[in-house]
């Protein structure tokens, strides 16, 4: 079977299947590696439980940067504990990071977006093509309301820029729908949403929103609305989604 047909088929089969029965159509679709990167957030602690739930073989990794909240910590201890699972830490490269420090200041990325965009790349793209290298299936927690960005994603949908599908379970969610199955099922969250953090990343750059703000704003609130992607879910045209592509 193609990739397009394959692709074609979960999204169809996706449409009406809950979210831990999505994981398992994914774990039936392919015989290989796949991974479910988690920032330990809300979207993602569902998405972990859903995993665990469902007992589908997936790889759960993280992407620890060095700059996260102490509660971020907490809730990956808790979740590693109530789920019996290790989530594998990557990390970035000491010599690119120190190289980062060197040129731009522990802080840099205040001043530019070239700067914060260098920052990102060191400490959270880079290891994310080594959690992701030898995947079949590369799973989010992103949903399509989070912002204009991410509206036109698919469910699932081929990576050409890492070449492999990438599935979105929680597309059709919405955050209200996320926290009611979060605390439906006694999920684990950060400890931070409660205090009006909502999309929670790096502590230096992400602050807790104010009424009536869109979910991102807290993060890189120093930037223009069109810039705030950190490059884990962009192409190298700076789209966060693209038509769909045929796996050659």
């Amino acid at each position: 079977m193609s990739q397009d047909i394959l692709i074609d088929e979960l999204n169809a089969a996706f449409a009406a299947a809950t979210l831990p029965n999505r994981l398992k159509l994914l774990r039936k679709a392919v015989s290989g590696r796949i991974v479910f990167t988690t920032s330990l957030g809300v979207e993602d602690q569902a998405v972990t439980h859903a995993i665990a739930e469902s007992q589908v073989d997936f790889d759960v990794v993280t992407l620890d940067t060095g700059r996260l909240f102490p509660e971020t910590y907490d809730v990956w201890q808790r979740t590693e504990e109530k789920y019996a699972l290790r989530i594998k830490a990557y990390y970035p490269k000491a010599d690119a990071l120190e190289s980062l420090i060197a040129d731009q200041g522990i802080n840099g990325f205040y001043y530019g977006l070239a700067m914060r965009k260098a920052c990102c790349e060191t400490r959270k793209v880079e290891p994310l093509s080594r959690a992701l290298s030898g995947a079949k299936i590369w799973v989010t927690g992103l949903r399509g309301d989070q912002n204009a960005h991410r509206s036109h994603l698919r469910f699932v949908e081929w990576d050409a820029e890492r070449n492999l599908i990438k599935a979105n379970p929680l597309l059709d969610f919405s955050r209200d729908d996320v926290v009611t199955y979060t605390k439906a099922n006694n999920v684990p969250v950060n400890a931070l949403h409660e205090k009006g953090f909502v999309s929670i990343g790096c502590a230096p750059c992400t602050r807790a929103i104010q009424p009536g703000e869109p979910e991102r704003a807290g993060r890189w609130w120093w930037e223009s609305e069109d810039k705030k992607e950190c490059g884990l879910h962009v192409s190298a045209e700076g789209r966060v989604t693209r038509e769909k592509e045929s796996a050659q």
